[in-house]
């Protein structure tokens, strides 16, 4: 999609949100008094803004307290988690969440404000040390049907709610477990409503002594292969630090994880917390990201028109 397209649609979507947000306004910029090439000019100038702000990093970085390094090479970039959550909640619209994530890492061609650009949030949950007994057990069709079964139960809430419905397709990466590595990692092909392109949410899962490493993408179903060329690199980046790793698991004081290897893919504890919850928690690089960062052109515009009244 070209990048004046995307914006053109993602201003129809802003000026949606605006009328629902209670202002009484036409879908049509003209009506606004707003010249659209003029719109896309200023938010091309705040997202070029916002992108030279940004502090990029390569190189071995240290994660959180130290809990793990991620070794950036050439092609990638890396933000740590001030900036990461700047761009999180800030550019892209998502709330904010009680923990913030370890960083964001993304390909060097493209910054965080590019239409054409994806990320992969690193996080930490320290859930605990997650025994892989069910790794070779697990029937990842008889997963899927759950999941599938799941997420239409969970549309009847979020139908009630005003949301668009969630559909389950299938597999975009049927699960795999490398046990060697203790790396768990698989994606979910999603269908948000009638969007015209289906949603890829990749997952990889790296297991230590006290919690898991969460990695995710999200991005749309047309950039499957590029995300999936990510992956092999991923895990050379990533590792827990000397005494943080799965092998340095001591029973007598570290404490057991309630989640299994099935649980992480089903995103289930004990089979308790159901797909909507972790669909909240999880799938957060929607567009609407792009209708965020309109905002910002609203409020000055906004702005703009009412000053002339206050100064009558």
């Amino acid at each position: 999609m070209k990048k004046t397209s995307f914006l053109s649609i993602s201003l129809s979507l802003f000026i949606n949100l605006a009328a629902a947000d209670g202002d009484t306004v036409s879908l049509s910029t003209d009506s606004l008094g707003i010249n659209l090439d003029s719109l896309i000019r200023s938010y091309a100038q705040e997202m070029d803004s916002i992108e030279s702000s940004l502090h990029y990093k390569q190189g071995k970085i240290i994660l959180g307290d130290g809990i793990a390094t991620i070794n950036v090479p050439d092609g990638y970039r890396f933000l740590e988690s001030e900036e990461a959550e700047r761009v999180l909640v800030d550019v892209w619209g998502n709330p904010k969440d009680d923990t913030p994530p370890l960083g964001l890492l993304v390909r060097a061609e493209h910054g965080v404000t590019s239409p054409d650009s994806w990320a992969y949030t690193v996080e930490y949950d320290p859930m605990g040390y997650v025994k892989d007994d069910d790794a070779d057990d697990i029937n990842y069709d008889d997963l899927l049907k759950e999941l599938k079964q799941d997420a239409q139960e969970a549309n009847k809430q979020r139908v009630q709610m005003g949301y668009d419905p969630i559909e389950m397709i299938g597999w975009a990466s049927p699960p795999y477990y490398d046990k060697d590595r203790r790396i768990l990692h698989w994606a979910k092909e999603v269908r948000f409503g009638e969007e015209e392109e289906n949603t890829l949410n990749y997952n990889v899962r790296i297991l230590g002594r006290k919690g898991v490493l969460v990695v995710n993408a999200i991005s749309g179903m047309s950039l499957i292969d590029s995300v999936k060329a990510d992956i092999p690199s991923l895990f050379s980046m990533i590792e827990f630090t000397p005494g943080n790793t799965y092998l340095d698991f001591d029973p007598d004081v570290d404490q057991v994880a309630a989640w299994t290897i099935g649980g992480l893919v089903a995103g289930k504890l004990l089979a308790k917390v159901g797909f909507f919850a972790i669909i909240l928690k999880y799938l957060k690089f929607i567009a609407i990201a792009v209708a965020g960062a309109f905002s910002f052109i609203w409020k000055r515009i906004r702005g703009q028109k009412d000053e002339p009244a206050k100064e009558s």
